[in-house]
């Protein structure tokens, strides 16, 4: 595999070749097994090696052109400077995107080597056809595991400029998700999974999958009908997470300029949600399995704080965002034909102290939601308002019933104010951490 520094030496020796005085170049490669099962079987085996490098060029009215090639030999690398340096005659003008002022800047690793050595494939196979049949085994309702899947992967990223900048890192990560089905008489089948993620495959927790998996889907057997009406709910981490990431416009710098986001540059410091809830961007959280050092301009990431007791305090950026804005850049900016900023990794926890602890062992007629589905047909963004098909039970005392077709809807605006308690036991998801969310007053429609 090409060094960060072959490739910078290559690229700069071609670009001086050409004429060619400012450029940049970010990329990745990952290598990747997956393996499925069914009924006992090994049903698919994937292995690929991919590898994908954008190059942008700035001509001497410092207008930028950007293409992406697969090829780092130095052909392939002279091929895209000069097709860059082509496409750069119809760049933009205004607010021209530029190298980040952080690119440079030194990145602090603590943690070392995060790769871990491959795993053999029918390992891969073995250990996934042992979940599959433990789950089967778990009750006899459940008929299948349609859904399964064990992956692991290892990904190298990489930017460089040509003012100096030589950014890499290389990490690991294996998946594990189950997601069985079942079969019972007279009923409509009824689903559920759980998803694991670590480091390396030998500390998979294969066993809480399982476990995770099989309760869920188990609680699903009896389900009722729920009454149409407001009730108070409580949203899983999967669930409420789901919901940030789809009105992540909230946040995002790009967004808010494009005026396609629910706030404005003004909206700073106003109080968007109850003092309960607090929300940040952390990139590099402790928990997070899948970490980067940097985005896709280079610059370091961070955790950025977002909302504080309720208050909305910060954005996500990219250079060309903070540059326009006054800001910094926060290291959230995805390259391709244009930058575009995402979010990285939230983290939820609370904010000011509840007056009361809420519990679901307690509480009475509480709709507990733990996954919601179709976001790309249910979320108007714009304008705040979803209405999405759910899963979950309706929650008496500890007793749950599992609930039969029904959807929940309402405002996020409304839904982040009317927030009662922010739990005190996270869960860490691949997108981020969070406990269990209360909030007041929300539209169930069931029966």
């Amino acid at each position: 595999m090409t060094t960060i520094d072959e490739l910078a030496n290559r690229t700069e020796t071609v670009a001086k070749r050409l004429g060619i005085r400012k450029f940049d170049v970010c990329g990745s490669t990952s290598d990747s097994t997956s393996v499925q099962v069914d009924r006992g079987e090994p049903k698919q085996v994937k292995a690929s090696t991919r590898q994908a490098v954008t190059v942008r060029v700035w001509n001497d009215a410092n207008a930028v052109g950007i293409t992406s090639t697969t090829d780092t030999d130095e052909n392939g690398i002279e091929l895209a400077l000069q097709t860059a340096r082509e496409a750069s005659e119809f760049g933009v003008k205004e607010h021209a995107p530029d190298f980040s002022p952080e690119a440079t800047v030194p990145i602090q690793d603590d943690e070392g080597d995060r790769t871990a050595e491959n795993t053999p494939a029918d390992t891969l196979i073995q250990a996934l056809l042992d979940a599959e049949k433990q789950l089967l085994d778990a009750h006899t309702d459940i008929e299948s595991v349609p859904y399964n899947g064990l992956s692991q992967k290892t990904i190298a990223r990489f930017y460089l400029n040509s003012e100096g900048s030589r950014r890499q890192e290389a990490l690991s990560y294996s998946t594990l998700y189950l997601y069985s089905k079942t079969a019972e008489n007279g009923k409509k089948p009824r689903s559920a999974g759980a998803i694991r993620l670590d480091r390396a495959f030998d500390n998979l927790d294969i066993s809480g999958c399982v476990k995770e998996a099989a309760e869920k889907t188990i609680s699903h057997l009896n389900y009722q009908k729920i009454k149409s009406g407001r009730y108070r709910v409580v949203f899983s981490a999967d669930a409420f997470l789901s919901l940030l990431g789809a009105f992540s416009n909230l946040f995002n710098a790009q967004s808010i300029l494009d005026k396609q986001s629910l706030s404005t540059l003004d909206s700073l410091g106003e109080e968007i949600a109850s003092p309960l809830l607090s929300v940040c961007d952390d990139a590099r959280h402790r928990d997070r399995v899948a970490a980067h050092y940097f985005d896709g301009e280079g610059t370091p990431t961070r955790r950025v704080s977002l909302i504080e007791s309720g208050v909305l305090t910060g954005f996500l950026h990219s250079a060309g965002t903070a540059k326009r804005t006054n800001s910094q850049p926060t290291g959230h900016a995805n390259m391709g034909a244009k930058v575009t900023v995402s979010p990285d990794f939230f983290h939820v926890f609370p904010g000011k102290n509840s007056d009361r602890d809420y519990s679901l062992e307690t509480e009475e007629n509480v709709v507990f939601i733990d996954e919601l589905s179709a976001l790309h047909a249910g979320v108007n963004a714009l304008e705040g308002s979803f209405s999405l098909p759910l899963d979950g039970w309706l929650v008496n005392k500890g007793d749950r019933v599992s609930i039969d077709s029904a959807t929940v809807a309402g405002d996020f605006r409304d839904l982040l104010k009317a927030i009662v308690y922010v739990g005190k036991e996270p869960e860490v998801l691949p997108n981020g951490i969070c406990p269990q969310i209360w909030v007041d007053g929300l539209s169930i429609t069931g029966e």
